[in-house]
């Protein structure tokens, strides 16, 4: 089975409130699972990679056979890629994670336009309102 994740990160103040929100859908847009999560106080960045990591372990227990993840952070899209260094530590012990998660699996990461990840954005956002921790 292939998945498509659409994931997102959002801090109000930068570093502040933040959460990170997820879908996961299938080759035919089903709506398979989508999730948010509260993170506390962080960066969007940290925000953008938690989403992503999130969204990885939730997508690993569907056992597909690829993951392909539409992300409207570039910065994560061309880290994960390795085509930008992460000079962040906090940055790269999330992407360590993450990288864990997905071994063996095959996966790709695409940069989309904010208005093509609109739900995860308003997952991310309903998180920090909600404060929705679990």
């Amino acid at each position: 089975m292939i998945l498509k994740v659409f994931s997102d990160g959002a801090s109000r103040g930068n570093p502040g409130e933040a959460g990170c929100g997820f879908v996961i859908l299938n080759t035919e847009n089903k709506v398979l699972e989508e999730g948010c999560l509260y993170l506390g106080h962080a960066t969007n960045n940290v925000a953008e990679y938690r989403a992503v990591l999130e969204a990885a372990r939730r997508a690993k227990l569907k056992n597909p056979s690829e993951i392909n993840f539409y992300l409207d952070s570039e910065l994560i899209v061309k880290q994960m890629k390795g085509e930008y260094k992460v000079r962040n530590e906090a940055l790269a012990l999330i992407r360590l994670e993450l990288v864990k998660t997905l071994q063996g699996l095959k996966v790709s990461f695409n940069h989309v336009p904010r208005e093509q990840n609109k739900l995860a954005d308003k997952l991310a956002n309903k998180a920090i309102d909600d404060k929705i921790t679990a």
